[in-house]
């Protein structure tokens, strides 16, 4: 059985990159193997843990490349890889129609909140739970979703509710949200979408 081989795109810590790499060393992932970290920061954390795990990665500093330069480089790579499915976990990029259009069904997000709600253009990082808490809902949580030219416009894979409790903050619900939403549905989400390309053609 070949199975997908999976690049995961990150530009920090890795944490949802880790929850993956845990779930198939349980065992969890059958129908797809990380092959590739893509950091867009040499000082992403993401690149030491993929080290560690002796998983081969690639940097293209944002710093040093232009978007489209960049861009066309991760297309390069990605294709040089035979890469079945993209992943970002806390990608920071936004990539251009041409670049969804390379793996059209075959890219999928995580974001911190629960789509439609707190997300588009602006939404990432702390700003998602800081809009979250303004404007005073009560849940809130992670939707794990295809990735297409609209920012997170994509159709949705998974969602897990997560409660928003008084006394958070910005920083307390991000770690809750990803503690009980995001590493668990993305690497969920990830064994499924990979059962589902299994067999068709790159």
């Amino acid at each position: 059985m070949n199975k997908v081989r999976i690049a995961v795109l990150c530009s920090g810590g890795g944490t949802n990159f880790q929850a993956i790499v845990d779930n198939a060393e349980a065992g969890l992932l059958p129908h797809g193997e990380i092959v590739l970290v893509i950091a867009d920061s040499p000082d992403a954390y993401v690149i030491k843990r993929a080290e560690r795990m002796k998983i081969p990665t690639a940097v293209f500093d944002k710093k040093k490349y232009p978007r489209a330069e960049r861009e066309e480089k991760i297309l390069e790579k990605l294709r040089e890889e035979k890469i079945g499915l993209v992943v970002f976990a806390g990608f920071m990029t936004i990539l251009s129609e041409k670049f969804v259009s390379a793996f059209r069904g075959r890219i999928i997000n995580v974001h911190p909140a629960l789509i439609p709600s707190f997300c588009g253009e602006g939404m990432y990082g702390l700003h998602v739970h800081e809009a979250v808490l303004k404007a005073g809902v009560k849940v809130t949580g992670a939707t794990v979703h295809y990735v297409t030219e609209v920012c997170d416009g994509g159709s949705i894979i998974a969602q897990r509710a997560v409660e928003v409790r008084e006394g958070d903050t910005p920083e307390i619900l991000q770690k809750r949200v990803m503690r009980e939403a995001e590493w668990i549905i993305l690497p969920q989400a990830v064994e499924e979408v990979c059962k589902k390309l299994q067999g068709e053609e790159i």
